[in-house]
């Protein structure tokens, strides 16, 4: 598979990623530090869609979601890493098929 049909695969991963960034550049800074866990739960969200795709990236960012409540004890909650590591991620967050050199 070249790597141009492989962006055009990512380009729904992509678009959330956006949504992601635009919410912890807007939004979240109107929340304060408030987030028990760290990393925060958007930035949780933003690293789990970037690392697992759309729809795992997203049940995992539910289940984040769901155990962030006042009687949570917090403290660090990583993204769970894939062991294959496909794709790249830029310096805005956009994950892109790396390249090989070649053209």
């Amino acid at each position: 598979m070249t790597a141009a049909l492989r962006n055009l695969l990512l380009v729904p991963r992509n678009c959330v990623v956006l949504l992601l960034r635009l919410y912890r550049a807007v939004i979240s800074p109107l929340y304060g530090d408030v987030c028990r866990y760290y990393p925060s739960c958007s930035a949780y969200a933003l690293g789990a869609v970037q690392e697992h795709g759309v729809l795992i990236g997203s049940a995992l960012a539910v289940r984040r979601l769901a155990r962030c409540h006042p009687w949570a004890e917090g403290g660090v909650d990583d993204v769970p890493r894939k062991s294959l590591h496909r794709y790249h991620v830029t310096r805005f967050g956009f994950v892109v098929a790396p390249s090989h050199g070649k053209g």
